[in-house]
């Protein structure tokens, strides 16, 4: 097993055969993954090491996991903390400890954790010890896309197994809200505790805009009074024989009518930063579209989207869940989706119908410039308010300090 093993949730089903076939491979290296932490089991539990992975080790010092394991520094700086992850020359701080996570990695580090702190899903075949806590964070907030058996028949088999067994590991997975606790059996295959607490990526994008307006135009060279629009598509993964690839899509955005058209709306010089999804960045450099535009900005190698959405003053996304996590902080949202009806039948219809969302959507240019010329401000907050009220919202820039309470509680009771 020298090659990275890594989950996968969206997997092409093929026909029969294949996928059988594909299953069983899987499988085969699932119990490989399983003898490695068998092996592990002899070592001892280290009360004070905490493992922590994102976005199937694509992921770098970024979303939920990277905030909480602030906040359990910030009250322990004696903590061990390792990040399991791919390319280890990216910069982390110099109190965390950066592996690759091979197979053989991984099963070390998480057989001698006392604590895991993941937002995707574990390997197929891995063990957790008695003794120690998992804590599930997940990668988005409220979603748009189908997620989990809300999928129908485009939800693969292989995706269903290698989730239902991390559900079996998972000893907390943190929501945001009453209506996303109630989905949770549907979304993730998963029926045990739940910490209500909200999400701790964007606790900077609630308490800390000011900051983050001010460190993200110097990091990038603006001025400092231009205005910043982020534009983050979604992940969209192609299925090419039983194998999972990763493709460079995004929307057709006419990037120069966008910015007339909020400079008209909301007046001043506007920008527009372009964000890959994390596991499309790591594959792929740049976002290469109209490039050389000097109100134009790829930050698709930025490791952390919350300091991004923190520090802009509007978001424009498909489906993504960051539209929400804006709208958390009052901040203008759009749609831009022109090719709705490809991806439903890609990955399976949407968690919201037409009329739910409290966002705008447009499926071609003219209509996103109409819909930021008639963006009503006081409306929309309203709207988001009413939105906020009816799923029972829990976010209020404190949900790392929660969950970071729950941890300490268990390492205490278990010392």
């Amino acid at each position: 097993m020298k090659e990275r093993f890594t989950t996968i949730e969206t997997e092409a089903k093929g026909n029969v055969s294949q996928e059988g076939l594909y299953i069983e491979n899987r499988r085969e290296q699932a119990e490989e993954l399983t003898k490695l932490f068998q092996n592990m089991e002899v070592r001892p539990i280290e009360n004070n090491k905490i493992v922590v992975s994102a976005f199937e080790g694509d992921g770098h010092y970024g979303c939920n996991p990277r905030y909480v394991v602030e906040e359990l520094h910030r009250r322990d700086s004696s903590l061990n903390f390792v990040w399991l992850m791919h390319d280890v020359s990216r910069d982390f701080p110099d109190w965390i400890e950066k592996v690759e996570d091979t197979p053989e990695n991984t099963a070390y580090h998480l057989s001698t954790a006392k604590i895991w702190i993941d937002n995707y899903r574990k390997p197929w075949g891995t063990r957790k010890r008695k003794g120690q806590l998992y804590i599930q964070t997940w990668h988005g907030s409220l979603g748009i896309k189908a997620v989990g058996r809300f999928r129908g028949d485009k939800l693969p088999k292989i995706a269903q197994i290698v989730s239902e067994a991390d559900s079996e590991l998972i000893d907390y997975v943190i929501t945001d809200s009453a209506y996303r606790s109630r989905l949770l059996p549907d979304l993730l295959f998963y029926t045990g505790p739940v910490l209500q607490v909200g999400t701790p990526r964007n606790d900077i994008v609630i308490t800390q805009r000011d900051r983050y307006h001010k460190l993200i135009r110097e990091q990038y060279g603006l001025p400092k009074d231009v205005k910043v629009i982020l534009f983050a598509p979604t992940f969209r993964g192609g299925n090419q024989n039983l194998k999972k690839e990763v493709r460079q899509d995004y929307p057709s955005v006419d990037f120069e009518s966008l910015i007339t058209a909020l400079g008209k709306r909301f007046s001043g010089q506007w920008q527009v930063m372009l964000r890959l999804h994390p596991q499309v960045a790591a594959k792929m450099h740049n976002m290469s579209v109209q490039e050389g535009s000097e109100n134009l900005c790829d930050v698709s190698q930025h490791d952390d989207i919350s300091e991004l959405i923190a520090g802009c003053d509007a978001v424009l996304t498909d489906y993504s869940s960051c539209a929400f996590d804006a709208a958390y902080a009052y901040m203008p949202v759009f749609l831009y989706a022109d090719d709705v009806e490809e991806y439903k039948e890609n990955r399976g219809k949407f968690m919201w119908k037409p009329g739910e969302l409290p966002f705008s959507v447009a499926q071609t240019n003219v209509e996103l410039q109409d819909n930021i010329d008639s963006f009503d401000y006081d409306a929309y907050c309203n709207g988001l308010k009413d939105f906020f009220h009816k799923i029972s919202l829990i976010e209020d820039g404190h949900a790392a300090e929660r969950v970071a309470d729950v941890i300490f509680g268990f390492m205490q009771r278990n010392d």
